[in-house]
């Protein structure tokens, strides 16, 4: 799947780790994903987890999106921060899932997201 995610390869996203309903995945921000505040861009932050979340619901086998997600900025990140986005199922029923992934820098917790999955038909 990430061979033919364009987005996220473009952004240097790389898998550092995958199994059956979980990922792990790093990226480094770069000078293009800081805000006028100087502080990476909160939807850099988001696309990271969402990669590391289509990583962990995709590993299962069947095409899988996401139905919703929520993430918490906890702090700020800065250029040159090198990422880390652990993606964790927490259920899979039916059709959905949820699945939960922590942000880091280094030990730091930076972000936590949570998406909500759905399994396509076909």
């Amino acid at each position: 799947m990430m061979a033919d995610d364009t987005a996220s390869t473009a952004l240097g996203i790389e898998v550092a780790g995958a199994g059956p309903g979980w990922a792990e995945l790093t990226m480094t921000v770069t000078d293009t994903m800081v805000n006028g505040h100087g502080i990476g861009h909160g939807g850099y932050v988001f696309l990271f987890a969402d990669t590391a979340f289509a990583c962990a619901c995709n590993s299962h086998g069947p095409v899988t999106v996401a139905a919703g997600a929520d993430v918490t900025f906890v702090a700020p990140v800065y250029q040159g921060d090198r990422l880390t986005a652990r993606a964790t199922e927490r259920t899979r029923y039916g059709r959905s899932g949820i699945y939960d992934v922590t942000v880091t820098r280094g030990d730091e917790v930076v972000a936590e997201f949570r998406g909500r999955s759905r399994t396509l038909n076909g």
